[in-house]
């Protein structure tokens, strides 16, 4: 019995330092709330603008789309040497532009599945968080590794499947530019960023340490707003693409 209470007591510590931040999750979670409900500000800043000057929306589209970009990296690698003083204000700009950059989508979602469609994806969104917050964090080492695996590939997949989409696009339109091809895109996305929902909950206490909190919150919000994009995007593409001819 002592020899097998040692034995559980060394993979337990085996197991507790392969945690780099115990508590990341825990700081990172409002961040990643605060940066949803900035997001969503965003969104209907840019539906405001849709309705009252629809001329300046895609110039400040694309304005907003190239300067978040930049600000993604700068925020990012701010927040991985934690300095979460100038990190926050930057991620909190982050958030808002891109709620502004997203509100085309939600656009074209209204116009082809209702306003609904808005609410049932952030409602699948917030229930798969939810269940991830608790399974993700009693996955075991070999099930995480093993999902964290099958997800980092589908991801490279996905990638591949969307630049196709794009230039196929340009040639073969009719194939590549079809609602089945976007149908099958957006609910491969749509599962992708489920399982990296759950994902997310297993990696961040290895990946980051406690006073990173803030690039582990903007990691779990890329992931949430993804899921949330793909659920739009499927629910366009049952819709035919949100074309009412």
């Amino acid at each position: 019995m002592p020899a097998s209470s040692n034995f559980q007591q060394a993979i337990r510590e085996a197991q507790s330092s392969a945690l780099v931040g115990p508590n990341v999750v825990n700081k990172a979670l409002p961040y990643v709330g605060g940066g949803m409900i900035l997001t969503a500000g965003g969104v209907i800043g840019g539906l405001s603008i849709q309705v009252s000057n629809p001329g300046i929306f895609m110039p400040l589209f694309w304005v907003a789309l190239l300067g978040n970009l930049i600000l993604f990296f700068v925020a990012q690698n701010v927040a991985m040497k934690a300095n979460n003083s100038t990190a926050l204000p930057l991620l909190s700009a982050y958030s808002l532009i891109t709620g502004f950059t997203l509100s085309g989508i939600v656009a074209i979602a209204i116009g082809a599945a209702g306003i609904g469609s808005v609410g049932t994806a952030a409602l699948a969104t917030g229930i798969t968080f939810g269940v991830a917050s608790v399974v993700g964090r009693r996955m075991s080492d070999s099930v995480g590794q093993a999902l964290s695996g099958v997800v980092g590939l589908g991801l490279i997949g996905l990638i591949i499947a969307m630049l196709v989409q794009i230039v196929g696009g340009i040639f073969a339109p009719g194939l590549f530019g079809s609602s089945s091809f976007e149908l099958m895109i957006a609910g491969f996305g749509t599962v992708l960023f489920v399982g990296m929902s759950f994902v997310d909950f297993y990696t961040m206490p290895r990946t980051y340490r406690d006073d990173q909190y803030l690039a582990g919150a903007l990691g779990m919000y890329l992931t949430y707003i993804n899921l949330f994009v793909f659920i739009l995007r499927l629910m366009i593409a049952l819709q035919g693409g949100g074309r009412r001819d």
